[in-house]
């Protein structure tokens, strides 16, 4: 099976992917594997690592441009050796690998992922890592510069068989029923003097007491915890529970003053069963890491006093010292009784007001101490945000960052050949884009990072693959839409067409994958696609004309209901009948309605005939104008229509989220706080001498 596997990629060409230092071979195996991991639950996901997870802890253990091939990195349980290829792939000169795996069936499965990646050199032993290591040297095991591990989750069983501990545990024996900290030992014991290492552990490592407390605090006294990191729940696909990273590093262990803590729990996104990280919450793992940056509620350098204080006695649970929770919105009784927007609410913007330091002043005015009202209706806000020339300023700021950042990689784009690798041009345009964002108040240049690598990966990477395979003029001719397969009649389905002549098997069905054809519309035939719309819209008031006139007399004992067919319509031919019959019974009113409704018919007709007429002959002059196109037009379009526009739009769009944002926190303080208690009183009193006054006249006392 494996053989008639690799003759069907066998007969691929695979040469325009090599270009960009892939391996599509490699990477089609283990998206098997990946998916096979995503159905199989518990019982099989343990030998799967998400290709997230895996390229952060490379980049947080140092693993990058600067590291030699002769430099060494080893997996204890490598499962299928995904999490040991995607950090071998960080290191672009090469790196040793080695690893073991337990289980004969996914150590099968990690020689081969290695071979299918051009690692056949790669050291994968067989057996288990704890009571029968395979990577010795000697009396003692064989240690590493670097050490990545992703072992199972609480391993009862993790001592059955263990007659030789090797040194690893001098720090105390883990619970017999828990192997968590057998596996981190092993590979503390796995490292050289300098060495570094990232595990992935439950949290419970973290906090739990009794002897595991006791090999966490003789870790911590020696400074090999360099830092912990808190990932989102349901991201592994063993398990659904949170987990972490702990990082290692015996290299100044005896200097280290503190741990580095980060809480990234609440950066992913839904990706069917499974949480993932998205490409801004990788970068910005890596960035706050490497760069020990302290950002509220985010991360922290926790000196090791605190953590050896007696309130926190070497507990490490991240909650314990970064609280990642958004402030709790109070309500104020005192404005709740006397009205005010309190001042501390407004000062909790104060990152707005200090972008735009003249719109507090326009958006409020005094109450009295400690309390402001809204300068403006509440319905107004929005527009006098968006008027304040401090805004607009800032909007125009916005732009011109994006314009300045992809015009600085203008020239390199619009250099793109064969020999471009699409991995490091997208790197060099991410981490400038961040870099320019960076002083940028208000807006997170994490944010702005996450929409470029999303039209990235959605758009802009197949765009750059089919210049690069195909040339500019190439790649942006159109092509006969595909056959993705056949229905039960064995009638053909295609993919979507741009353009489409005719239907059935007999159209002609036209794709352009670089080049849609909007953008040659927008660009050379805006004229005649106003002319188009015009006429669509003349189509479509034709259509509401006749619905109107429809659900006015095609109902029962109406004028035109005996007009209406078996599919309870009213079509030319049912109208025409009904007309003979209105005829012959002399029906002048049935024959009045029936008349303007064949009118009504015959306009629509008319209006959607020469609607797809005109799209027709549009089509046709957009056809013709692919085959004109010179390098130079389609670059333009390209480059500046399609990657910069959605670009720009993007990042547009991420200004227009936090002015939502501040319009809608002022709308609901000044909604909040509108009704006091006197107002409330005086609406009461109102109601109960109106209820009075009725009662009266009713004659009731």
């Amino acid at each position: 099976r494996l053989s008639k596997l690799v003759t069907i990629f066998a007969a691929l060409d695979f040469r325009g992917s090599r270009a960009e230092g892939d391996d599509l071979l490699g990477d089609a195996y283990e998206y098997l594997m990946r998916h096979f991991a995503t159905e199989s639950g518990k019982s099989k996901g343990q030998f799967y690592t998400p290709a997230e997870v895996s390229r952060i802890m490379a980049k947080i253990i140092g693993i990058g441009p600067g590291t030699r091939q002769d430099q060494t990195v080893y997996d204890p349980t490598c499962g299928s050796g995904s999490l040991l290829l995607k950090v071998a792939a960080e290191a672009p000169r090469g790196i040793t690998i080695y690893g073991q795996e337990k289980d004969n069936a996914t150590w099968a499965l990690s020689k081969m992922n290695m071979i299918l990646h051009g690692n056949e050199d790669a050291d994968i032993r067989k057996g288990d890592t704890i009571t029968s290591p395979q990577l010795i040297k000697g009396p003692d095991l064989r240690t590493f510069d670097f050490a990545v591990a992703n072992p199972p989750f609480s391993l009862k069983s993790w001592s059955n068989g263990l007659e030789r501990d090797f040194g690893r545990f001098e720090f105390g024996r883990p619970p017999e029923k828990n192997g968590d900290y057998a596996f981190l030992l092993h590979v503390l014991k796995s490292l050289k003097s300098t060495g570094k290492a990232a595990i992935i552990m439950p949290h419970g490592v973290l906090f739990r007491g009794n002897v595991e407390a006791a090999i966490r605090r003789q870790l911590l006294d020696r400074g090999y915890i360099k830092g912990v990191i808190g990932l989102p729940a349901n991201l592994f696909y063993g398990t659904g529970i949170p987990a972490c990273i702990v990082v290692l590093d015996k290299e100044n262990a005896a200097g280290r003053i503190g741990v580095f803590m980060i809480d990234a729990s609440k950066g992913f996104i839904k990706d069917g069963p499974k949480n993932r990280l998205r490409s801004q919450d990788i970068h910005k793992i890596v960035d706050v890491f490497n760069k020990q940056t302290e950002i509220e509620r985010y991360s922290r350098l926790v000196p090791l006093p605190e953590i050896k204080s007696h309130a926190n006695d070497y507990n490490l649970n991240v909650p314990r010292y970064i609280d990642s929770s958004e402030p709790e919105d109070i309500q104020d009784l005192h404005a709740h009784l006397h009205g005010g927007i309190p001042e501390r609410d407004i000062d909790a913007l104060s990152g707005y007001w200090n972008a735009f330091p003249q719109l507090r002043s326009q958006l409020f005015k005094a109450n009295r101490p400690g309390y402001c009202d809204l300068a403006t209706a509440v319905s107004d806000v929005r527009q006098t945000i968006t008027d304040a020339p401090a805004f607009q300023k800032f909007s125009a700021d916005v732009g011109d960052q994006t314009a300045q950042w992809f015009e600085a990689h203008h020239s390199t784009l619009a250099s793109i050949t064969p020999d471009t690798k699409p991995n490091n041009l997208i790197a060099t345009l991410g981490d400038d884009l961040l870099h320019r964002f960076k002083p940028t108040p208000l807006i997170d240049e994490y944010d702005v990072y996450e929409q470029l690598m999303t039209y990235w990966h959605g758009t802009m990477h197949d765009d750059v693959f089919l210049i690069m395979h195909d040339g500019w003029l190439d790649a942006a001719k159109p092509r006969e839409a595909r056959i993705l397969g056949y229905d039960k009649n064995r009638k053909p389905k295609y993919e979507d067409a741009h353009i489409q002549f005719g239907t059935g098997t007999t159209a002609k069905r036209w794709v352009m994958d670089l080049l849609p054809p909007d953008l040659v519309v927008a660009r050379y035939f805006s004229d005649q696609m106003a002319s188009v719309d015009a006429l669509v819209a003349k189509a479509d008031d034709s259509a509401l004309a006749v619905a109107e006139y429809t659900e006015e007399h095609a109902v029962e004992d109406g004028l035109l209901w005996e007009a209406v067919d078996d599919k309870g319509k009213v079509t030319q031919k049912s109208a025409k009948a009904r007309r003979r019959d209105a005829d012959a019974d002399g029906d002048d009113e049935a024959i009045e309605a029936v008349s303007t409704m064949l009118e009504l018919l015959k306009r629509e007709a008319t209006a959607k005939k020469a609607a797809k007429d005109a799209q027709t002959a549009l089509h046709m002059q957009v056809l013709r104008k692919y085959v004109d196109l010179t390098e130079a037009d389609v670059k333009a379009l390209v480059l500046e229509d399609k990657w910069r526009a959605a670009i720009a739009k993007r990042v547009a769009d991420q200004l227009n989220a936090l002015t939502a944002a501040l319009v809608g926190r002022i709308q609901q303080l000044g909604e909040r706080y509108v009704n006091t208690l006197g107002h409330l009183e005086r609406e009461l009193e109102d109601l109960g001498s109106r209820v009075a006054a009725h009662l009266a006249d009713m004659g009731v006392r």
